[in-house]
């Protein structure tokens, strides 16, 4: 039975405080990674596990959040999780060499998992069916919100504190959130039986997602297949996940109850889930490092590009919710969410080297707009045919595919921007010879500033060549930034007639009774 009154916003704040401090940090620590390679003596390749095993981590306890809470019962499994990843964080912090920095964020990633499809499980057993649209409006926020801040605050504690206080800002948020869970949270009417528990399940889950994250997230650095670990472990992640769907499908008591996927809905959404992950992770990977790279901005200007969406996100996010509860049909609203995505990426595609603050403020409104569309009824239509015991797993599998479309997104992204940088590069340089007049003319006014300013000739000369080399780097990693962009608006316009094929019986409104099994 839905909550009312003060506890029910208790639990809204309660929940929404978890997800996004697990949310912020999956990318908080990105702009940390010099200082803490610098303090811990470690290199930037080896330092780079401090996202890859939280990452592991994460996606391994994800799809398992519905078994654990009918093991542990729900309230308790959170808030475990809750003190899980606030202990681990205040230990991250106080680390004293990579290999324990490594082992608490993996930790951290175990706690933190549990945190994002738990939240959205407990806040649709807040609200009544019909306003699950405005309880998927909020928890969009701390999906949108969380990933979009971390920069900016990891950037505001680096410059003004050091990398430990990345991880201590959690331990106040954390430990009021435990408070709060076990007080106010209550156990679900509708609570998952777990019976004799799947060892061999949650031991193929492990080992198959965890191997599938590692190349996903290895993979460009590694050099993919060339390298015999990624050959190995991709083999490893295909034989472990078959025979985990074989295992879950004929076992009597599944880790995993795949049988939620019965409903064409959440199968379809599921599916659309990963492709939004997908886009979205790419494209906002690729913002920071084309503001960083080639317009020269720290992290703290980097996240105050980015705060303008996310601002009028938060604002759009509830007003979705509602009109989607006064009946405007999700598909019109998915369509149009997909279409100003699109329109999103295919505007920064045309951008140059001369943009500014204000060349991303048109394109990151849109996708501010574009992105609640999406969010709200594809997270309703998602669960909206379950049974209220099935709405746990259902969201979990929701959450995973996100995660796995976002982790898919950022692997194929690198290695196509890697291919498109050198593909760039020959055909900028095939353009500069000796014998171009614009060469000519440009090395002739680089060499007479350079001894303008106190450089021999021949100095003048080499730093000429050298300052001629960058403008090249620069045009061709600005010509593959924008090639991606083409690639992302591409493959949102391609899935747009994907939208149309959902059907209104396969997917009930809010309003409509839960089906029964």
């Amino acid at each position: 039975m839905a909550e009312q009154g003060f506890r029910k916003w208790i639990i809204v704040i309660t929940v929404i405080s978890a997800a996004v401090i697990e949310l912020i940090d999956t990318s908080i620590v990105n702009v940390a990674l010099s200082d803490m390679s610098a303090s811990l003596g470690a290199t930037i390749e080896d330092i780079a596990w401090v996202i890859t095993s939280y990452a592991i981590a994460n996606v391994i306890v994800i799809p398992m959040t519905s078994f654990l809470g009918g093991l542990f019962g729900r309230r308790n499994y959170y808030t475990f999780s809750i003190l899980l990843f606030t202990a681990a964080s205040f230990f991250c912090g106080n680390s004293h060499s990579l290999t324990e920095l490594v082992i608490f964020r993996f930790l951290q990633g175990l706690g933190g998992g549990a945190l994002l499809s738990t939240s959205q499980s407990i806040l649709f057993d807040t609200f009544s069916v019909e306003e699950r649209p405005l309880a998927a409006a909020i928890f969009g926020l701390g999906v949108v919100i969380g990933p979009t801040i971390g920069p900016t605050l990891g950037g505001w504690i680096v410059d003004n504190f050091s990398w430990p206080w990345i991880f201590f800002v959690n331990l106040p948020i954390g430990l009021t959130a435990a408070i709060l869970s076990m007080t106010y949270v209550k156990e679900p009417k509708h609570e998952r039986e777990v019976g004799k528990i799947d060892w061999a399940g949650i031991i193929l889950l492990i080992v198959g997602i965890a191997s599938l994250q590692y190349v996903l997230e290895r993979g460009q650095t590694d050099d993919w297949f060339d390298s015999r670990t990624i050959v190995v472990l991709s083999v490893t992640s295909i034989i472990a996940l078959v025979l985990f769907i074989w295992r879950e499908l004929t076992t009597e008591h599944p880790v995993v109850e795949l049988h939620v996927l019965k409903s064409r809905t959440l199968a379809f959404c599921a599916f659309l889930t990963f492709i939004i992950g997908f886009g979205l992770f790419s494209s906002v990977f690729i913002i920071p490092v084309f503001a960083q790279r080639l317009m020269g901005y720290d992290a703290m200007q980097t996240g105050l590009l980015l705060l303008p969406g996310a601002l009028v996100t938060m604002f759009v996010l509830p007003w979705v919710g509602k009109i989607q509860q006064k009946g405007v049909p999700a598909q019109v609203l998915i369509f149009a969410g997909f279409t100003l995505t699109a329109l999103y990426t295919y505007l920064l595609s045309r951008i140059s080297l001369d943009a500014n603050w204000w060349t991303f403020f048109g394109p990151l409104v849109i996708r501010g707009i574009g992105l609640p569309m999406c969010f709200v009824p594809i997270t309703t239509l998602a669960v909206s045919g379950l049974h209220p015991r099935d709405i746990p797993q259902g969201v979990a599998m929701n959450n995973m595919m996100r995660q796995l479309g976002g982790s898919f997104g950022i692997a194929i992204v690198n290695t196509y921007l890697g291919h498109r940088v050198a593909a760039n590069r020959v055909g900028l340089i095939a353009h500069i010879t000796p014998y171009a007049t614009a060469v000519q003319q440009r090395l002739s006014l680089l060499v007479q500033g350079f001894v303008s300013k106190g450089s021999s000739l021949a100095i003048a000369k080499q730093q000429a060549y050298a300052a001629l080399d960058g403008m090249v780097m620069r045009q061709t990693m600005l010509r593959s930034y924008l090639d991606i962009f083409v690639f992302v608006t591409i493959f949102f316009v391609v899935c747009l007639p994907l939208i149309l094929t959902i059907r209104r019986g396969n997917a009930p409104t809010p309003s409509e009774p839960i089906a029964a099994h």
